[in-house]
């Protein structure tokens, strides 16, 4: 889709926001650089570079260094206007010569972490450098032979300041990536609240679980969720998805690679509003609707009173502490509904979902029975 009509570059034409490179694009400059001065001696600074999309930004180099048959550039990552925990971190590369024929190998030095697990695009022991910054990388280290007379045949060892400990804000250790932070990006370009990195997140968070043959897992909105249904079902943290508000994204995906079941687990008026229809749970962009409530009550046996009160209350919780005072089961009504609702989106996948309403402190005030 062009950028006049839609799409990434649309959407951030109409926030406003400023644009950032990923820890990829970083990382394919520093590399750049540092092959550079191995080869001529001398650092280019800025050094450019090529993206997918064909932009060619330039980086300013942060460090450099240049010794016996080694060199080593760094890049301050910047995120733009994105709230990316990865914001401001020294990205390094070291390039050192390799035999001929060779090729260009990758190496996790300190703060980039280590594939662990299966189901990632990367086989395990592999650094943790996804397909598109390697062949970002490979392409401009090609380049840098070809205009300066070297062969190509390199080791680039990436690494990352701090990244270990920025990395346990990341979903990293949940997917199996020990030692530091990914190398990612598809664009090299961050657009800042695309919610695509989160989205990304959930599918991979999928995809780790079917290759470590995973047949039960949950899409939770917080953390007191995940305790919940590790309390209910016992199931092992790689079954566990940090769904957030993109309930829409964890169906969809499912939809496309079937897992045996799926557990929806979140608090009681986000849920509500995937029973209304919603897939996005952001207060942003969906609300509780009252209304629907009410006749969500009404079905189960509340009379006109209570039905009012329902439709006039200013909150979910208390819309369900009115129903719960009179035995009226909303919510049970409202994960039934909620899990019709995926089953839905799901279209026939031969997936079997049920769903837990939680309370604030992680009690169960509404299960489905699963289908």
């Amino acid at each position: 889709m062009s950028e006049a009509t839609g799409g990434r570059g649309a959407q951030l034409k109409h926030t406003g926001l400023r644009p950032g490179w990923t820890t990829g694009a970083c990382a394919t400059a520093a590399a750049t650089a540092a092959y550079t001065a191995l080869l001529t001696g001398e650092f280019p600074d800025p050094v450019a570079i090529s993206l997918p999309g064909g932009q060619t930004p330039a980086f300013a180099l942060a460090r450099e260094e240049l010794l016996d048959g080694r060199a080593m550039a760094g890049i301050v990552k910047d995120a733009g206007d994105d709230p990316d925990v990865t914001h401001g971190a020294l990205v390094r590369a070291t390039v050192r010569v390799l035999p001929p024929g060779s090729g260009v190998a990758f190496r996790a030095g300190q703060g980039v972490g280590t594939v662990t697990l299966p189901g990632l695009p990367l086989e395990v022991g592999e650094a943790a450098v996804n397909p598109v910054p390697r062949r970002m990388m490979r392409e401009h280290i090609g380049r840098v032979a070809a205009e300066h007379g070297g062969a190509g045949d390199v080791e680039i060892t990436l690494s990352v300041d701090d990244g270990e400990e920025i990395a346990r804000s990341t979903w990293n250790p949940r997917l199996g990536i020990l030692g530091g932070l990914s190398i990612l990006g598809t664009t090299g370009v961050v657009v800042p609240y695309s919610c695509s990195a989160w989205i990304d997140s959930i599918r991979r968070g999928v995809d780790v679980a079917l290759a470590a043959g995973q047949t039960h897992v949950a899409g939770c909105t917080g953390s007191t969720s995940e305790k919940t249904v590790v309390a209910e079902y016992g199931l092992p943290e790689i079954a566990l998805l940090d769904m957030g508000d993109f309930a829409g994204a964890v169906l969809k995906y499912v939809r496309r690679h079937p897992v045996a079941r799926l557990t929806v687990c979140g608090g009681f008026a986000k849920l509500s509003k995937l029973a209304a229809g919603h897939l996005d749970l952001h207060s942003g962009r969906s609300q509780v609707d009252p209304s629907f409530l009410a006749g969500l009550a009404r079905l189960g046996g509340a009379d006109d009173a209570l039905t009012a009160e329902v439709a006039a209350a200013n909150t979910g919780l208390a819309a369900l502490r009115s129903c719960m005072a009179r035995g009226i089961a909303l919510g049970d009504l409202v994960a039934s509904a909620a899990r019709d609702e995926a089953l839905s989106v799901l279209r026939g996948a031969p997936v079997a979902v049920d769903v837990l309403c939680i309370d604030r402190a992680g009690v169960v005030v509404g299960r489905s029975s699963v289908r």
